[in-house]
C-alpha cells in the first residue's frame, strides 16, 4: 500500500491541548498523553503509534499533538454516542450555529445594502451617463516594448499616429484585429464592461470622456497608446445590462462600507498582532479569553470572539499557519477587517436582521447530521453500541475500544482519518471532560523516535549488499589467485 501523510487528511482538524490539573501539568513523568471522560491514552500508547507507523509522518511534538488530538475528539464522540446525546440543546446548538449565524447575517445585511443603495435598473440613459461609473469599451494598443528607451516610445506613438486616421466606428473591430497589441485583439479590441476604478486612470478618465459610439485621439498609458471607442448602448445592451446592476451595487456597498469604517472608531491595540498569533496557535486555552485585540463604537474584538471567526474559515485556506507566518502589519490589518465585520454585525442587529425560520431549522438539522455522521463513520451509532451493550457504563467501554481501534488502522495507513467539523468539536470539550498533557507528549515522542530508530537500524542491516561501488571507493578486485 503506498503510504499518506496523516497531516493531509487533518487539515480540518486543530490540535488540541487542554487545560490539566495541576498534577498533569507540573509531573513530567505523568504515564497518561490524554484524556476524555473516563478514557486515557498512554505515553507508550502513543509512542507505538507513532514510531510504528508506515505513514510518512515524523514523529515530532507538533504531529503527537494531532494524533492526540483526533483520539480526543473521537473518544468524546463515543462518549457522546453512549449516553446517545445528540449535543442539540438550545444553548448547544447557538454556540454551534455561531460562525453559521455570523455569515447568514452579513449576507443577508449585504442583501440589504444592496436593494436600498441601488435601486436604479439599467437603460439607454444609465448608460449614457455613465451611471456608477459602469462603460463598455474597445480599443487599439500599440505597446512600449519592455524597459522602452524615449526614442522607441516616439517609435510607437508615429506608427500610433499613423494610423489613428484611418480608424472609423465601421472598421474598428477589423483595425484593432490588424493592429493591437494586447490580448483583446481577437475580439477587435473589445473589454467588455467594466467599472472605471478597474482601468488605470489615464485610460479610465479618457472612457469618460467619450459619448457612447465617440472615438477617441491617442491615450498614453503606462502601457503604450490607446485609440479607444466608446460603444454605443445598441452593441453594449445584452452585456451592459446584465451586469450593471452587479457593478453599481458592489460600488454602492463598498462606498457605504467605507462610510461605515471611517465613523466606526476601529484601532487595534498594541500588542494584537502577537497575542492574535499565540492565540490561533494554542486555541483551546484562548476560547474565554476576553483580552481586547481591536476596539471600535460600542465594542470590541476579543481573543475568544477573533477564535471564533477563524473557526468559520475553510479548512483548505490553512488559515492557523498563515498568521504564524505572517508579518505583524498583515496581521494588524486582518484584525482591523474583522472588526470591521462585527461593526457591520452589529449595524445589522440595530436594522433587525436575523434568520429565518427556514434557515434555524436548517442550521439544527446540518448540526445533526455532523453528531449523527460522525457516529456512524466512527462505528459508535447509540443504536448500535445499545445493540451489544445494556448499560451506558458498557456502552462507554465499547465505544472507547472502537475509537482505539479506529486510530490504530489510521496510524496503519489503512483507513482515513475523520475530522470532526469545529462547531461540534467545540461543543464536545465544552461539555465533557478532555485533557493533554504536554510532558507526557515529550515522552512519547521519545518512544516514536527510538522504535523508529531501530525499526530503520534493522531495515539497513537486512538490505542485501550493494553491487554498485561507492563514489571514490577502489573498483573491487574479481580476480582469482591460482594455487600454486
Amino acid at each position: 500500500m503506498k503510504t499518506r501523510s496523516l497531516l493531509a487528511f487533518t487539515v480540518a482538524c486543530v490540535a488540541i491541548t487542554g487545560c490539566q490539573g495541576i498534577k498533569d501539568a507540573f509531573n513530567a513523568h505523568s504515564d497518561t498523553v490524554a484524556r476524555a471522560g473516563s478514557q486515557e491514552l498512554s505515553v507508550t500508547r502513543l509512542g507505538d503509534l507513532m514510531g510504528k507507523t508506515p505513514l510518512q509522518v515524523q514523529p515530532t511534538k507538533e504531529n503527537a499533538a494531532i494524533v492526540a488530538g483526533l483520539w480526543v475528539d473521537y473518544q468524546l464522540m463515543g462518549l457522546a454516542a453512549a449516553k446517545n446525546d445528540s449535543l442539540n440543546t438550545p444553548k448547544e446548538l447557538a454556540d454551534a450555529g455561531q460562525t453559521y449565524t455570523i455569515n447568514m447575517l452579513l449576507r443577508h445585511f449585504q442583501a440589504h445594502i444592496d436593494s436600498t443603495l441601488t435601486n436604479q435598473p439599467p437603460s439607454e440613459a444609465t448608460y449614457d451617463a455613465g451611471a456608477a461609473d459602469v462603460f463598455d469599451a474597445r480599443h487599439i494598443l500599440f505597446q512600449f516594448p519592455p524597459a522602452a528607451t524615449q526614442s522607441q516610445k516616439d517609435s510607437v506613438h508615429k506608427k500610433a499616429m499613423s494610423i489613428l486616421p484611418q480608424v472609423n466606428a465601421k472598421n474598428f473591430a477589423e483595425m484593432a484585429k490588424k493592429y493591437s497589441s494586447d490580448g483583446s485583439a481577437q475580439q477587435g479590441g473589445n473589454l467588455g464592461v467594466f467599472p472605471r476604478r478597474e482601468m488605470v486612470p489615464e485610460f479610465g478618465d479618457a472612457v469618460a470622456a467619450l459619448k457612447p459610439g465617440q472615438i477617441s485621439g491617442l491615450v498614453q498609458t503606462q502601457y503604450g497608446y490607446h485609440i479607444i471607442q466608446r460603444l454605443p448602448y445598441a452593441e453594449a445592451k445584452a452585456e451592459y445590462d446584465s451586469e450593471f446592476t452587479r457593478i453599481a451595487a458592489s460600488k454602492a456597498e463598498q462606498a457605504y462600507v467605507a462610510q461605515l469604517d471611517s465613523t466606526s472608531g476601529i484601532q487595534v491595540k498594541p500588542g494584537a498582532a502577537q497575542a492574535a498569533k499565540v492565540a490561533a496557535a494554542d486555541p483551546a486555552s484562548h476560547r474565554k479569553d476576553n483580552t481586547v485585540l481591536a476596539s471600535y463604537k460600542g465594542g470590541n474584538l476579543t481573543v475568544s470572539r477573533y477564535l471564533t471567526w477563524l473557526d468559520g474559515m475553510p479548512p483548505q485556506q490553512n488559515i492557523t499557519q498563515q498568521i504564524q507566518q505572517a508579518p505583524d502589519s498583515i496581521i494588524q490589518i486582518f484584525l482591523r477587517s474583522l472588526a470591521g465585520q462585527e461593526v457591520m454585525l452589529k449595524r445589522a442587529d440595530s436594522l433587525h436582521i436575523v434568520l429565518s425560520p427556514a434557515e434555524q431549522t436548517a442550521m439544527s438539522a446540518g448540526y445533526l447530521q455532523w453528531v449523527t455522521g460522525g457516529w456512524t463513520s466512527l462505528g459508535v451509532d447509540p443504536h448500535a453500541l445499545a445493540d451489544s451493550a445494556k448499560t451506558e457504563s458498557a456502552r462507554e467501554t465499547l465505544a472507547a475500544t472502537r475509537v482505539d481501534s479506529l486510530i490504530a488502522a489510521i496510524m496503519a495507513g489503512t483507513v482515513r482519518p475523520i475530522a470532526i467539523p469545529t462547531p461540534l468539536k467545540l461543543a464536545l470539550e465544552s461539555k465533557f471532560s478532555w485533557s493533554v498533557n504536554q510532558n507526557a507528549l515529550d515522552r512519547a515522542v521519545e518512544i516514536a523516535r527510538k522504535l523508529r530508530s531501530t525499526a530503520d537500524s534493522a531495515r539497513a542491516a537486512n538490505q542485501p549488499p550493494s553491487q554498485v561501488p561507492l563514489p571514490g571507493a577502489p573498483p573491487a578486485d574479481t580476480t582469482k589467485t591460482k594455487k600454486k
